[in-house]
């Protein structure tokens, strides 16, 4: 998959402490640092596990 930073995923699964879908990539490597969109939480997760996980990729969106 082509993921660079600043895009914005849509995963398959919500994120559990608020509910959102999207999350912003924060660093791309062997692991993704995702910042979700709609709490601010960061994660780290391994890159084979994250990709599975995507729904959709969304480009840079530019503020």
């Amino acid at each position: 998959m082509d993921i660079k930073v600043g895009d914005i995923l849509v995963m398959k699964k919500k994120h559990p402490v608020c509910g959102s879908e999207r999350m912003r990539v924060l660093r791309v490597g062997a692991d993704f640092r995702l910042c979700c969109e709609g709490c601010g939480r960061t994660v780290m997760t391994p890159r084979s596990k994250c990709e599975k996980n995507i729904k959709s990729v969304i480009g840079e969106e530019n503020d």
